[in-house]
């Protein structure tokens, strides 16, 4: 089955669906999402639509991925592989979520030490993280 959800940057100018892959988002601690706007609140997708004309800017963060936003509100969208193979999703962007929960957080060994999440979650360093997306775990 197929969860389908709606959302929207803050303006409205951007409006999307996208098929929600899990049911839990992850918390990244990495240096580029807490510059960005604070740990990463991101959820995997199958598949995102966003809708025709919608003013969304992309950003080349690395070699292999970009992170898209409005251009006129700037509310944060989307990371994603530059091939489109791995897909996340800003949370905070759906318009239903609290259906959600944190599962992991990653880059953990980024994460500085004046925040913490009371939950009790699967973490991952940075290199594990690599290395689960090379299959290398």
């Amino acid at each position: 089955m197929t969860d389908t959800r709606k959302g929207a940057c803050v303006c409205g100018a951007v409006t999307f669906e996208a098929d929600v892959a899990e049911s839990h988002y992850l918390a990244c601690h990495c240096a580029t999402c807490r510059r960005w706007g604070g740990p990463a609140m991101a959820v995997a997708v199958s598949d995102l639509r966003i809708d025709d004309g919608a003013p969304v800017k992309t950003y080349a963060s690395s070699d292999y991925g970009h992170r898209g936003f409005c251009a006129d509100c700037g509310t944060h969208l989307f990371w994603k592989m530059k091939d489109d193979s791995m897909i996340h999703l800003w949370v905070g962007a759906l318009e239903s979520s609290d259906d959600l929960a944190m599962g992991v957080q990653i880059f953990i060994d980024s994460k500085p030490d004046h925040y913490a999440f009371a939950n009790d979650t699967k973490t991952m360093t940075g290199a594990e993280v690599f290395a689960a997306a090379t299959g290398e775990i």
